[in-house]
């Protein structure tokens, strides 16, 4: 789908110099083209007017940062914005445009642009209406003691599938297999699946192993024994968790990037070889 060329663009960014210098370099290059907004804590240290990102009416939301200034910013924007990401961070899954081509690609995209659906995760506990923002890349029931594991379930569409004692459980989608998840052993599941991905995080069992599940499944967490747990959703939102709370996941409204390519593993086969490479040189 080809978007009409954007009204307005918001600007957000993590604040660090090197951030708000390619900011810079954005709101000079854009302003004589477009209406540019910017967050509120990214204005004030430029000197000039902002709102918060969930105030923004705009048509598209330009993320300078890591993955978790996008992750934070999927978490305020309406979730019909699309956004794309400038990437300072050390990785860059989610930001894929280098900040030297940030200019370019910007103007460009003023011009009109292609957008994509990523699917993500939300999450309800039982009973409770406390509203929790939508998990793009995962949901994590961990212990909040290290060292002191956790005694849980987990269902899939109210069948109980395991009974495990372990550190925790990560429940990610196809986007989030390649982060917390992979480094937990999960597999990199292609993001055209419509697929959770249920990793047990050290578990106490050799039969444990990673599931995958449909999306539409409901899936159900409870503790069966009381211990110290949290709740944190794409490393950015924490609440304790207790043992007579079921935490239910379910497939949430989707999010919306700009698409700049279709060479999916070719960008992660790059993004793990540099890592790697970053592994190697210290």
């Amino acid at each position: 789908m080809t978007n009409k060329r954007p009204k307005r663009i918001g600007i957000t960014c993590k604040g660090r110099s090197e951030d708000l210098a390619v900011v810079r370099h954005l709101v000079a290059a854009l302003e004589d083209q477009i209406p540019v907004v910017l967050d509120e804590t990214t204005a004030a240290k430029l000197q000039r007017d902002g709102i918060p990102v969930d105030e923004m009416d705009i048509d598209l939301l330009v993320c300078v940062g890591g993955d978790g200034t996008i992750l934070r910013s999927l978490h305020a924007v309406k979730s019909t914005t699309p956004v794309v990401g400038i990437n300072t961070g050390a990785i860059g899954f989610l930001a894929e445009v280098q900040p030297e081509a940030s200019v370019a690609t910007l103007t460009s995209l003023a011009q009109g642009f292609e957008v994509e659906q990523k699917e993500r995760l939300a999450v309800h506990i039982s009973g409770n209406e406390e509203t929790m923002p939508c998990a793009m890349n995962e949901v994590v029931a961990i212990t909040s003691r290290p060292g002191k594991m956790l005694h849980f379930a987990i269902l899939i569409d109210g069948e109980e599938l395991e009974r495990l004692r372990a550190d925790g459980v990560i429940f990610a989608t196809p986007t989030g297999s390649t982060a917390y998840a992979m480094s937990a052993g999960g597999p990199i599941v292609d993001p055209r699946v419509n697929a959770t991905i249920i990793v047990p995080i050290a578990p106490f069992k050799l039969s444990a192993r990673p599931t995958v599940v449909d999306i539409e499944s409901e899936i159900s967490f409870q503790l069966l024994e009381e211990k110290d747990a949290e709740l944190v959703i794409d490393g950015q939102y924490y609440r304790a968790i207790r043992k007579e709370e079921r935490i239910n996941v379910t497939r949430g409204e989707p999010a919306f990037f700009v698409k700049l390519g279709d060479k999916h593993f070719l960008k992660l086969r790059n993004k793990l070889r540099v890592e790697d490479e970053r592994e190697i040189d210290r």
